[in-house]
């Protein structure tokens, strides 16, 4: 199956046309008498009031015997109760297991000693509640009167969790699942390498899942990570809503004060380091069109610290919203959809991060407008007018986020986790409303340092690395791979031995899948694969007639979504569901030439294309591959990976996608990969091959254009 087939396959069926009406409704409108108004002089900006007084809910709190720490706050407006634990522990280092606490989170809500999952789900949707459980804690919702239906089935789920290694199997799969989507996201991978970049390998933080870390993870590790770390000594309740402190303490006595107490690690690891001069990194992208870019580095800021309001403030200016990187890179230079920063603080050590996706051409550019957004409030005070607009905006959003009952929950376990005076969210307005420009500039010397920063890039190295280097105080651009590992890309690919040329690597390819006598002989060949698009089933079948015929029908069940039909350079693509058909341009007819051959390597001198052998380079999987470019004219240039030892084709590059093939298996003594995975952006599409005919004697009117 040919891979830009299936990227034609994708596109269509996600731009499916969907039927939408809008009807518009016109209102009567009442008769207005005109009042005199008093002159309004608009040239004149209105002046900012005094800083809003918010009430806060006020807590309570209590204390179990266990040691866990209850705080209640009242909201009486609805009938509506919101419950946040938190566990107050140190980060726990995974080591080669990463991934296993959050395993542990999910594995939580499958099932207690007395309830099954099922069990669960159909109590809680029964009750119209939530209940969500994760490593660091749990939170559920309820109506006041499901209130100890609920309780009892949440301190079930917290203290009598029962974990199935069926259940840890399917969090696996789907684990895997997302970690193989995440391969072909710049933004996932960019997300991967910052936190190495930030924080080291050998912290926390820096760690990341991976497939081998995913694999090892087992039930006994899950249960370990439980049974130590869900203590009631380290934990804060918080409750929000229509509850009253004397009626929570019975509850909560009831319900948590069978929990166990014990012992609980302790943790210290060393603190990152910004680094001592600006360092850039490239994760290599090949086919890819644009850059991820992030300008980071570790910052020591804790929660609650006297700095942080003016912190917020500081960042908020500089890219906490669509202010100056928003208006820098987007609004003045049309370079990106959105440009954003953000710094933050925690326990054991904060981080900043700028960051945008922009075109590869103005990648260094875009690097250079940031670190000159960052150098600018370092050096000039902030104008009075834009001081009170972004202070105006985060006045608004604190006041908004009220209005969620976790938010209310959160301040008052943070005030009790980081010993934070009791009005410290009640006089954040107050405190925010008297920051100065002089508060901000100084703030930003100490926290905004464009000379101590990882200049992190996700894309095509070819493009960018060369207008990198200047970035880089000693000259030299880093590389890592998509898991954070650094390595060295003039020993990624070594060259080939002496005397293997492309052409022979194609003709290995050619005879190890059959030879070229047999292939000769196929005359017809009829291919049925099968995916799943959005949780949807579909079915790809193509048909394929010698020298040049072609036919793609994508549909699911008795649907047929869309077809295409090249036949002797004249193509369609047509939707029955619509009853459209249009005709394929000339740029859309040079790619079909090429797809319409059953076995397009052996033509490759007939369509004018030039190969050649760039190297051997070794893959993950330890496995090593001829790097074959395949110039097919002007820019379009294919790069494709031939199995040193089988001969097979493993994977194709192009810009617009990534197919990888696996499991041949042969059909009338030629060998066809029946699985593929292709990955167009952040799309990913598993193909699985159901049946291959081979001379079928597919009639001619199959390719008809009519």
């Amino acid at each position: 199956m040919k891979n830009k087939i299936i990227s034609i396959i994708a596109a269509l069926i996600i731009t499916l046309p969907l039927a939408a009406q809008v009807k518009k409704v016109k209102k009567a409108i009442p008769a207005v008498i005109p009042v005199a108004a008093p002159a309004l002089d608009r040239s004149i900006r209105p002046q900012a009031g005094p800083a809003p007084l918010i009430k806060i809910g006020e807590y309570e709190s209590f204390e179990l015997a266990n040691g866990l720490k209850v705080f209640v706050v009242e909201n009486h407006k609805i009938p509506r109760l919101s419950y946040s634990l938190v566990l107050d522990k140190d980060p726990v280092y995974e080591g080669d297991l990463a991934g296993y606490s959050d395993f542990t989170g999910q594995l939580m809500r499958t099932g207690t000693t007395t309830r099954t999952k099922d069990q669960i789900d159909e109590q809680v949707d029964m009750l119209g509640a939530s209940l969500n459980t994760s490593a660091e804690g749990m939170s559920a919702s309820c109506l006041t009167r499901h209130n100890e239906s609920l309780l009892a089935i949440m301190s079930d789920v917290l203290m009598n969790s029962t974990f199935k290694a069926e259940e840890l199997e399917k969090i696996r799969t789907q684990s895997l699942s997302a970690l193989e989507a995440d391969k072909n996201d710049p933004k996932a991978i960019s997300q991967v390498v910052n936190s190495v970049l930030v924080y080291g390998s050998n912290h926390p933080y820096g760690l990341n899942a991976s497939e081998e870390s995913v694999k090892k993870i087992t039930l006994e590790k899950c249960n370990d990570y439980y049974h130590t770390y869900f203590k009631p000594n380290v934990a804060y309740l918080a409750i929000v809503g229509d509850i009253t402190l004397t009626e929570a303490k019975p509850l909560v006595e009831k319900y948590f004060g069978g929990w166990q107490s014990g012992d609980v690690p302790k943790a210290n690891y060393a603190t990152p380091k910004a680094p001592a001069k600006t360092t850039v990194a490239i994760v290599d992208r090949p086919n890819s069109v644009q850059s991820t870019i992030n300008v980071t580095y570790p910052v020591d800021l804790k929660p609650g610290s006297p700095d942080e309001i003016k912190v917020k403030l500081t960042n908020s200016i500089l890219g906490g919203g669509t202010f100056r990187l928003f208006n820098n890179l987007r609004e003045k230079h049309g370079w990106t959809y959105g440009a954003y920063s953000s710094l933050q603080s925690d326990k054991l050590i904060g981080k900043f991060n700028a960051t945008a996706e922009v075109r590869n051409p103005v990648t260094d550019s875009s690097f250079t407008e940031i670190l000159s957004e960052m150098g600018r409030i370092r050096s000039e005070p902030v104008p009075d007018d834009e001081l009170n607009m972004v202070r105006n905006f985060m006045m608004g959003n604190f006041g908004r986020s009220l209005e969620n009952p976790s938010t209310v929950a959160n301040f008052a376990i943070n005030t009790a986790r980081y010993n934070l005076p009791k009005d410290y969210y009640s006089t954040y307005l107050t405190k925010l409303a008297a920051l100065t420009s002089v508060d901000v500039q100084l703030t930003a010397q100490k926290y905004i340092r464009p000379d101590n920063a990882y200049l992190l890039v996700v894309g095509k190295a070819e493009d960018l690395v060369p207008k990198l280097r200047k970035f880089a105080k000693s000259g030299e651009v880093l590389y890592y791979d998509i898991e954070g590992k650094q390595y060295d890309p003039s020993k990624k690919l070594k060259p080939a031995p002496a005397g293997i040329t492309a052409d022979q690597v194609i003709n290995n390819y050619i005879t190890a899948i059959g030879g070229v006598k047999k292939l000769k002989k196929i005359k017809d060949a009829t291919i049925n694969a099968g995916a799943s698009m959005q949780g949807m089933p579909i079915s790809f079948d193509l048909y394929y007639k010698a020298p040049d015929k072609m036919l793609l029908q994508i549909g699911s069940g008795a649907m047929v979504f869309a077809k295409q039909i090249y036949n002797a350079g004249k193509g369609i693509s047509s939707s029955p569901m619509s009853g459209e058909t249009k005709a394929m341009e000339d740029d859309e007819l040079s790619g079909m030439k090429e797809q319409a051959m059953i076995f397009p390597e052996m033509y490759y001198a007939t369509l004018g294309y030039t190969i050649e052998l760039l190297g051997i380079e070794e893959q993950k999987d330890q496995k090593q591959y001829y790097k074959v470019q395949v110039n097919k004219g002007g820019d379009r240039k294919d790069t494709d990976y031939y199995d040193v030892q089988t001969g097979f084709k493993m994977r194709s590059e192009s810009k617009e996608q990534l197919t990888d093939f696996s499991d041949y298996k042969a059909v009338d003594g030629i060998m066809y990969p029946y699985a593929m995975t292709q990955n167009m952006g952040q799309q990913t599409i598993n193909f699985v091959v159901s049946s291959i005919k081979l001379n079928s004697k597919l009639k001619d009117d199959l390719f008809e254009i009519k």
